[in-house]
């Protein structure tokens, strides 16, 4: 397998720091449109076994004759997509083009429904995605998308779940929250800013049998989750996510709902970041020294906060991603969590990176470890719940980074 990774922030080098260590690849590309960025993230794997058939290049992400060109050149037959959103249709569109099977962590934007944005939906995530399926069963090419951690090994999860556990599903939802702090900071996100106020701002999405899939207020249905290994009750909220618009595709339950343990601090930031038209994308026009420009004021936002990339030395805590199922096996009621917990403190002694970006990136490394091998295949646009879920979650062990579950009771969910 050659691979072709686009976007060399936070989750890029992490995944490159996971990918050097296994050895079913032959070549991997590291390319960002900033190549100074690129190059530091291949420098860091010099001397490491295995670190020669890595290699920086530079491209515009948003440019899909330039990635295909790329593709070409470097002779790749995968194209793993680690920048934000905005880049998943060119990146997309590139793959197809250059004949190479497509990997993402998060899928084409929405667009909320123009008169009732909190009752119905607009364009959903990955609608995008999914219209151009036919193109890609009849080029014989895999788009695996939302395969990070959430969505990613939660989806996972589901299948997992619906596989082996459940006879019949009532609700699949997924719950992620943390303990994480970060010295030296009263607000510093450890994942892109950019990305979390798109999804924590949009109106979330839920899907019910029957109904279908419908939207609800931002922040709406709160909730106290325990999470496990310490971590504890934390409040989790509706937020729009991909796995509610992937889980109904493939498995079968009669709700699906995300909920992220995001604090009361956190979701006071986001809503007046939205109240002063900071969470906005389209430019407005500022006075520089040089004349009026354009930018775009969460650009603005996320220039002034750290990268969260660099806060792993910082940072103390855990994080969790999980599916919480409830249903019936055997003619009883049972609800389990399955979960996956990274240490900082780990993450940054076993790979120099924070635990976030890290649980995010080990995901699509084992998706690609199994597409090489053969044991994942497919064609068309599919999400992870469509694929086998065992040998993910076992290979996933094997990198060190094992998963859990947890048999629940009513009581340890509100």
């Amino acid at each position: 397998m050659r691979i072709l990774l686009v976007g060399a922030g936070g989750v890029g080098t992490a995944a490159a720091r996971i990918a050097v260590r296994r050895p079913f690849f032959e070549e991997f590309v590291v390319a960002d449109y900033d190549p100074a960025r690129a190059e530091a993230a291949v420098a860091g794997l010099a001397g490491s076994p295995g670190g020669e058939r890595f290699r920086a290049a530079a491209v515009d992400a948003s440019n899909p004759a330039a990635v295909t060109a790329l593709l070409a050149e470097h002779r790749c037959d995968v194209l793993f997509n680690a920048t934000d959103p905005r880049f998943v249709l060119p990146l997309f569109e590139a793959a197809l083009a250059g004949g190479a099977h497509y990997l993402d962590m998060a899928m084409s934007l929405s667009r909320p429904h123009p008169e009732r944005p909190y009752q119905e939906c607009g364009v959903k995530l990955g609608d995008e995605q999914f219209a151009r399926a036919r193109a890609w069963e009849e080029a014989g090419r895999l788009a695996l998308c939302g395969m990070g951690v959430e969505p990613g090994l939660s989806d996972v999860f589901a299948r997992y779940a619906a596989d082996e556990l459940f006879d019949d599903i009532e609700e699949i939802g997924v719950r992620d929250g943390a303990d994480l702090t970060v010295d030296g900071y009263d607000f510093a996100p450890s994942f892109s800013i950019w990305t979390t106020i798109e999804e924590c701002l949009n109106p979330p999405v839920v899907f019910e049998s029957g109904r279908g899939w419908y939207t609800t207020e931002p922040f709406s249905e709160p909730e106290v989750f325990d999470f496990p290994d310490g971590i504890g009750p934390v409040e989790c909220v509706n937020v729009e996510h991909e796995e509610v618009l992937l889980i109904p595709r493939w498995v079968g339950a009669r709700r699906v709902t995300f909920k992220y343990g995001l604090g009361q601090d956190f979701i006071e930031v986001l809503k007046t970041l939205h109240r002063l038209g900071l969470a906005a994308t389209d430019p407005v026009t500022v006075g520089s020294a040089a004349g009026p420009v354009g930018v775009s004021p969460r650009d603005v936002v996320a220039a002034c906060l750290p990268d969260p990339a660099t806060l792993g030395d910082r940072m103390h805590g855990k994080t969790c991603a999980g599916t919480w199922v409830r249903g019936t096996k055997d003619g009883r009621p049972r609800q389990v969590y399955l979960y996956h917990v990274v240490d900082n403190t780990w993450s940054m002694r076993e790979y120099g990176s924070q635990a976030v970006v890290w649980q995010t990136a080990v995901n699509p490394v084992v998706a690609l470890e199994l597409l090489a091998g053969g044991a994942w295949s497919g064609a068309g646009v599919l999400g992870p719940e469509a694929l086998p879920p065992k040998p993910f979650l076992d290979l996933l062990t094997a990198y060190g980074s094992p998963w859990a579950m947890r048999e629940e009771t009513p009581a340890a969910q509100h």
